[in-house]
């Protein structure tokens, strides 16, 4: 992925849906939720990244 904050401890949020590539992999970390930031640059599917809508210039 594009990086990201998370450690052992950390408190995420959970939605269900399958990974094709990794095997016995079937939920998502859902971003810019608790403790899993967003990313802050994204520009295309900012809502499945958690990213704010950026300036316009």
């Amino acid at each position: 992925g594009e990086g990201h904050n998370s450690q052992e401890h950390s408190i995420v949020l959970v939605r269900g849906g399958r990974v094709k590539d990794s095997p016995g992999v079937k939920s998502h970390r859902i971003r810019g939720v608790k403790d899993l930031l967003g990313i802050p640059d994204r520009r295309k599917g900012r809502s499945k990244y958690g990213a704010e809508r950026p300036k316009s210039k």
